[in-house]
């Protein structure tokens, strides 16, 4: 986005759409960097709003910034500086903010030197359930709010608020100072830091509302926290497993919208335009992890099943009793309405889609995935193999209903639609 030039005024709408599209971007870092200097999270939130909210008195008048990151993190350091001068404490770390606004170091050693990263870990503390953890670092982090972090964990969003709300509560309660742990505790935080950096990859993937299929910006930003998370811990097989599961997963970027910004299903993609860079990267991240011998967990699992769809020429190709078999394994590991209705899906790739339904039906029997738009969305598919269209077209208009992202809902009504010609 290029900002707009000094004088440049434009209208409150512009320049909300302007913050919002800078929040996206920038939000994380500038909380990350808020949170170590002050201390606690919440604290933080609350400068970054303050200065969000100045931005957009100021810059309709005075214009976007340069550098608006930067503006909008002096802008929260000077408001933390004057609540400090009024309460008359922390003369120290006032000095060392107050002596240059534009860079605050720490003499304290830190042994994670990438902030956003450092949040993450911060964030995930054993005070909180694992729960807790994520949906909390998905809304800093992330920059998702209570209604998008519902949809990925399949709740109401009053749920969320109130689990966003008391997990907030909790650290306050706690005193917990926000600040990177010591290595010796990374790994009683690393499932839930992992959680949470793949979460982030996935909305960026596929996003859940709005009117763009892709959040990049969001799955670029987790793939680099992967990648430094795998700098700090090079011999964790889940750890290169995720990165894995991230580049491969990413490679197919440039062909999962068409120029008009539409998705484009597996199917119909075409993989010339897969990056196969990142095909490559993926593959040796998961060969190391595999060279650690410890046996595949959830995300190099995962890996291994988007490392079939890298290397098969095409759909008809692609080996789906191997795909079918590694969902089943991740299914043991880590079971999961979402994996049951993917094994759904290699099963009716590989069997036929008879067999595919029996195992969707039974997931809607049971009462999973309530509210989501994946199980009448794969149950149209499959209806439709089986040349059952008005079925179908009901299964995939009622998908399209429950999605809460523009772009498939369209896809899945123009689904629909041609069912009935």
């Amino acid at each position: 986005m290029s900002p707009a030039p000094a004088g440049d005024t434009g209208t409150d709408t512009d320049t909300a759409r302007r913050v919002a599209a800078i929040w996206r971007i920038e939000g994380a870092r500038i909380v990350a960097t808020l949170a170590r200097v002050v201390g606690d999270l919440p604290t933080a939130e609350d400068l970054a709003q303050d200065a969000v909210a100045e931005a957009l008195a100021q810059w309709p008048r005075d214009g976007v910034p340069a550098n608006p990151g930067a503006w909008l993190t002096a802008v929260a350091k000077r408001r933390a500086i004057d609540g400090w001068r009024r309460e008359r404490v922390r003369d120290e770390k006032y000095g060392l903010i107050g002596a240059d606004l534009d860079e605050v170091t720490d003499a304290a050693w830190q042994p994670i030197d990438d902030d956003v990263l450092r949040l993450v870990f911060a964030a995930c503390h054993p005070v909180l359930a694992r729960e807790a953890q994520v949906a909390l670092t998905l809304k800093v982090v992330g920059g998702l709010d209570a209604a998008a972090i519902a949809r990925l964990f399949l709740v109401p969003v009053p749920t969320m608020q109130q689990r966003i709300v008391r997990a907030k509560k909790a650290l306050s309660a706690a005193r917990v100072p926000f600040e990177a742990p010591d290595p010796a505790e990374w790994p009683a935080r690393l499932g839930a830091v992992l959680s949470v950096i793949y979460l982030v990859f996935t909305e960026g993937y596929a996003a859940t509302s709005g009117d763009a299929v892709l959040r990049t910006e969001l799955a670029h930003e987790a793939i680099r926290l992967g990648r430094v998370l795998a700098r700090l811990l090079p011999r964790e097989p889940e750890v290169l497993g995720l990165g894995a599961l991230m580049e491969l997963q990413a490679s197919r970027f440039a062909a999962r919208v068409d120029a008009n910004g539409d998705a484009v299903l597996l199917a119909d993609q075409d993989r010339r335009r897969w990056d196969r860079s990142a095909i490559s990267r993926g593959r040796a991240l998961l060969d190391r992890a595999d060279a650690r011998g410890r046996g595949r967990g959830p995300y190099q699992l995962q890996a291994a099943i988007a490392l079939c769809h890298a290397e098969a020429a095409g759909v008809d190709t692609t080996d789906w009793d191997r795909i079918a078999l590694l969902y089943e394994a991740l299914g043991r590991v880590a079971p999961s309405p979402v994996v049951e209705l993917n094994r759904a899906v290699a099963v009716s790739m590989a069997s036929g889609p008879r067999e595919g339904l029996a195992i969707v039906d039974a997931l809607a029997a049971a009462g999973a995935l309530r509210s989501s738009h994946l199980i009448p969305s794969v149950r149209g598919e499959l209806l439709s193999r089986l040349g059952r269209h008005d079925e179908a077209r009901e299964q995939l208009l009622e998908a399209a209903d429950r999605t809460r992202n523009e772009r498939a809902a369209a896809l899945l009504r123009r689904k629909a639609e041609a069912l009935g010609r």
